[in-house]
């Protein structure tokens, strides 16, 4: 029996395919700023946990300009969140063999309206005991704080959870947290460092399985 009693679920990427038109809603935005944003950079601004604003910031553009910038990006990603299809099969049936054996959480760096636009016609949440999202804690990944508030929340020791990843600035915030972490292959994030997971998984199928031998 797995002493593992605890998931903590990173979000995009994971349990729905958004990161690749963040990326595209970001590059377009940033665009008129004169940052022509390419992915290995982004990705790289990505694990480090910079944003391609400091890009912009680096050319002189006042921070006026790029707040409204941003805001503009948060309209094309929504945009995108409704229009294109970002549904991973599988993710649902996988969630609820999950929750028959553990507690479970989403903690992502998500923005709380993109979420809630996400989930509105999904299932997801309803496996989960809560969720963490920007603005339920001090520091973003790859700080480690998201995922100390989320065992913090709870009561629970690093070596009962696990965290489920796809990325390099995910995967260093789980183990600065300190917990093991399984990283589940992703297309859009390949190439990056994820050498330190604990386990990787080409699919969420494959993760009851492993943590029943764990």
């Amino acid at each position: 029996m797995s002493r593992k009693r605890f998931i903590l679920w990173d979000h995009d990427g994971v349990l729905v395919e958004t990161e690749p038109w963040y990326f595209e809603a970001t590059r377009e935005a940033i665009a008129p700023l004169g940052v022509e944003l390419e992915l290995p950079d982004y990705l790289r601004d990505m694990a480090d946990g910079r944003t391609a604003w400091e890009r912009a910031r680096a050319l002189g553009v006042e921070e006026a300009a790029i707040e409204a910038h941003r805001d503009h990006r948060n309209i094309l990603y929504q945009r995108y969140l409704q229009t294109e299809n970002i549904g991973i099969p599988g993710v649902e049936d996988a969630l609820r063999q999950l929750a028959r054996r553990y507690r479970m959480a989403i903690v992502t760096t998500s923005r709380k309206p993109d979420f809630e636009l996400i989930h509105r016609e999904r299932n997801i949440v309803a496996h989960m005991d809560f969720v963490l999202a920007n603005g339920d804690y001090a520091r973003s990944k790859p700080a480690p704080d998201p995922y100390l508030a989320a065992l913090a929340r709870f009561e629970a020791e690093r070596e009962e959870a696990v965290v489920v990843e796809d990325s390099e600035r995910g995967l260093r915030a789980a183990v600065a947290a300190g917990i093991d972490c399984i990283v589940v292959a992703n297309e859009f994030v390949r190439g990056q460092d994820l050498s330190a997971a604990t386990w990787q998984v080409g699919s969420l199928a494959e993760i009851g399985p492993l943590l029943a031998r764990v």
